[in-house]
């Protein structure tokens, strides 16, 4: 496994790696309240743009020790996170595929015995996207879309999981979206994925109450990062793919298929937000975190299922795992 130390210890930005770093310093310097993450061991996956490569930046300016992962190490990515966080900063760059069993197990571990024991927080930001109907969405699309926005996730919880569990403490962020609920014609499958990791992330916070672990579903809005890019890389060729008679059926989507997206919303706010959740209490976590300075679909459906929850066990045998979980302020 490669893996870099690096030295130090070592927006509206449209993705750039060089454009979101001075988003992230200046927006450091003017909070002047920002959380203390000093002494948590933090793991990020898919940390060579967006949200990751801010966040990693963020919190090891906050304090944290950070283990920034990315894939196909060495990369031009990784030595401008390295030169982005402040001096004296604490953060690692580690190879971490989330497609691989074998790439995150070594991965985790490496992270683990660099910090001593088992991670305080393990953030799943990693993902992918593509667009047009569903009926577009071929078999090779539909894979990749779940395996790593669904099993992705699942994977490298279940690498961290047993030492935070022995240790009787850690939390979960799951990066979601508004998308994981509510739906837009013509995203393809990705709110699909999203939907997935919504209830997986749901019923591992209950089953982890008396591990002692947080579990937090991050709904980001639209902002400008690279995965509007890279989900183009996936839907062309996956456009090209499609039967011709199948593309016809659906003009109007096939032609937005390709998107220019994110608004002009600063990408800084998530990070920002999920430090925030980080500082928190064991146990005061809240299970669900929408970021986004304009409307929030998802707050409605987050109340009403809480609520569906809560009637529907509140009274069985997992009543104070949910009332523990959906309860906090």
């Amino acid at each position: 496994m490669t893996e870099i130390a690096l030295n130090r210890r070592q927006m509206l930005a449209t993705g750039a790696a060089s454009g979101l770093a001075v988003t992230a310093s200046q927006s450091l310097a003017a909070d002047d309240m920002a959380p203390n993450l000093k002494g948590k061991a933090i793991l990020i996956t898919g940390c060579s743009s967006g949200f990751g490569f801010l966040g990693a930046q963020l919190y090891a300016d906050y304090g944290a020790k950070v283990f920034a992962t990315m894939r196909n190490l060495p990369r031009s990515e990784a030595q401008k996170l390295a030169g982005a966080v402040k001096k004296g900063a604490d953060l690692t760059v580690l190879e971490l595929d989330v497609l691989s069993d074998e790439s995150v197990t070594k991965a985790v571990a490496e992270a683990e015995r660099l910090n001593g024991g088992a991670l305080d927080i393990v953030i799943n930001n990693a993902g992918v996207g593509t667009g047009a109907p569903v009926e577009l969405q071929d078999i090779e699309a539909m894979q990749l879309l779940f395996d790593t926005n669904v099993m992705g996730p699942q994977r490298v919880a279940r690498a961290a999981l047993p030492a935070m569990r022995a240790k009787k403490s850690g939390a979960i962020m799951n990066v979601s979206s508004q998308l994981g609920r509510v739906m837009i014609p013509g995203m393809g499958l990705y709110s699909s994925t999203k939907f997935a990791l919504e209830s997986m992330s749901e019923q591992m916070a209950y089953e982890l109450v008396p591990h002692g672990i947080d579990v937090t579903i991050v709904q980001p809005g639209g902002f400008p990062t690279d995965i509007w890019d890279n989900g183009n890389k996936l839907t062309a060729p996956m456009l090209e793919r499609a039967e011709a008679e199948r593309k016809a059926a659906y003009p109007e989507l096939v032609a937005s298929a390709l998107r220019d997206g994110g608004g002009a919303t600063n990408p800084m706010d998530v990070p920002q937000a999920m430090a925030r959740v980080m500082a928190m209490s064991p146990g005061k976590k809240p299970l669900r975190l929408p970021v986004h300075p304009g409307r929030k679909p998802s707050l409605a459906i987050n109340e009403v299922s809480g609520k569906t929850q809560l009637a529907m066990l509140g009274n069985s045998p997992f009543g104070p795992w949910v009332k523990d979980v959906q309860q906090r302020e």
